[in-house]
């Protein structure tokens, strides 16, 4: 099974985005914030992120400058309503999105993300893919 890491504050958007991909057969793995994340990552790798960019104590640019000093490969995609915070993220991931954002573009940006490193074949033949 194909595990995703979601790492954000906001507990009932965890939960949605966590059913979503549940749904559809990925493994969810939460945190709800930066630190907690690179726990999580470490001790089970995942095949994509999905981090919050605002966050308290490790936000969301610290975490993608931590993941990228581990050693991290897997693609992150960058989540937040704050397109000044969206900006900065992008010198770190290519993969942003825009809060509020479509349930379905958001497996749609999942499943291109994992397809992109070999591990799932996505559902979807049509979609674009979100920057």
């Amino acid at each position: 099974m194909t595990r995703v890491l979601l790492i954000d504050d906001y507990a009932t958007l965890r939960g949605v985005v966590r059913s979503l991909l549940e749904d559809v057969g990925y493994e969810v793995v939460e945190a709800a914030q930066g630190a907690e994340g690179l726990q999580a990552a470490l001790a089970a790798p995942p095949a994509v992120v999905l981090t919050d960019l605002e966050m308290p104590e490790m936000d969301g640019l610290q975490f993608l400058r931590a993941w990228h000093q581990a050693g991290f490969t897997a693609p992150v995609l960058a989540m937040s309503g704050n397109p000044h915070a969206l900006t900065q993220a992008q010198t770190l991931t290519p993969y942003t999105v825009a809060k509020p954002f479509a349930l379905q573009d958001l497996l749609a940006a999942v499943e291109t993300l994992v397809a992109a490193d070999g591990h799932y074949v996505p559902r979807q033949k049509s979609f674009y893919m979100l920057r």
